[in-house]
């Protein structure tokens, strides 16, 4: 696959939306902000988050919604940027609403059912305008936190766990239908299919058996991050250490697209057809940019 470099310098991106101007808004989490990335490459800082920004979405006031994990700790290894642990100075995650007109931040919520939202991830709006969210956990080196899928509404008044006991859910996306809710797992390299009943709900478990759908595991010592779903209903995730985007053909199949670094870490859709593709490269702070084979899915809300 050809693809161009539209912007480098960037301090761990992820999170991108291909925007209705042609720009892409994204997260920097170890800059701790959200930047608009022009066309040109040009960089511009909307909004000081703290903590770790991580996904981020346009909701349906026009605001962009932001997932943020509340920081790592960072290491520096063979010329590449990576997440190392617990940031010092971290108290928990949250999900952040950004005025993209003026930059103000405000926090939406911080904790669901009195119980702290640990790392924030990946987040998706469905069409009424509530907004399905990972939790990825964190962990400190000896301990790991087990992660859940929750929904929430963008007012706060609403916000509730869908899924408990994941491990290191981090992308989250919708299927065309708005039937199926898809989450990739992390560590497990699963792509867990479950089928939603309800606002914020989906469907228990016929048995202890019967936990849902799983796309993947890929072979060998590959990881997934975020995902974005294309118009057919294929989920594309970002693999780690490979270094690709993989596509998941939800009745079988699997493609990947490499790209130069092995932190390939999210992808979105854009453009007049949908198949402009952008990419974040988070090992090497770079953005770029793609045709891809077949067109991404319209998200529900931009700006």
């Amino acid at each position: 696959m050809d693809f161009e470099l539209i912007t480098d310098g960037l301090k761990f991106p992820e999170g991108p939306i291909a925007m209705a101007d042609g720009s892409v808004v994204l997260v920097e989490i170890q800059r701790q902000t959200l930047t608009r990335v022009r066309p040109d490459g040009r960089q511009e800082v909307i909004a000081e988050l703290g903590g770790g920004p991580n996904g981020a979405a346009v909701g349906p006031d026009g605001a962009v919604y932001v997932c943020n994990n509340g920081g790592f700790g960072w290491a520096e290894a063979e010329g590449l940027t990576l997440p190392h642990g617990v940031a010092a100075d971290y108290k928990s995650g949250s999900i952040q609403r950004v005025d993209l007109a003026t930059g103000a931040v405000s926090t939406v919520y911080d904790a669901c059912d009195g119980r702290p939202l640990r790392g924030p991830n990946d987040i998706v709006f469905d069409r009424s305008g509530g907004f399905w969210f990972t939790d990825l956990g964190k962990s400190d080196g000896d301990t790991m936190h087990l992660g859940h899928l929750l929904y929430a509404r963008p007012d706060g008044s609403m916000i509730r766990r869908a899924r408990e006991g994941m491990v290191t859910p981090n992308g989250v996306g919708l299927s065309p239908d708005e039937k199926t809710v898809w989450v990739a797992e992390t560590h497990t390299g699963r792509v867990w299919a479950f089928d939603i009943v309800g606002p914020g709900e989906i469907r228990a478990p016929a048995n202890l058996f019967s936990a849902g759908k799983v796309l993947g595991p890929l072979p060998g010592y590959q990881l997934l991050d975020s995902l974005a779903v294309e118009a057919g209903g294929k989920v594309c995730c970002a693999t780690l250490v490979t270094g690709a985007v993989t596509a998941f053909d939800p009745d079988g199949g699997v493609e990947q697209h490499k790209f130069p670094d092995p932190m390939i870490t999210n992808i979105c859709f854009g453009g007049a057809d949908m198949r402009d593709a952008w990419v974040t490269a988070s090992g090497t702070g770079k953005l770029y940019k793609c045709r891809w084979p077949r067109p991404g899915l319209k998200l529900n809300f931009n700006a």
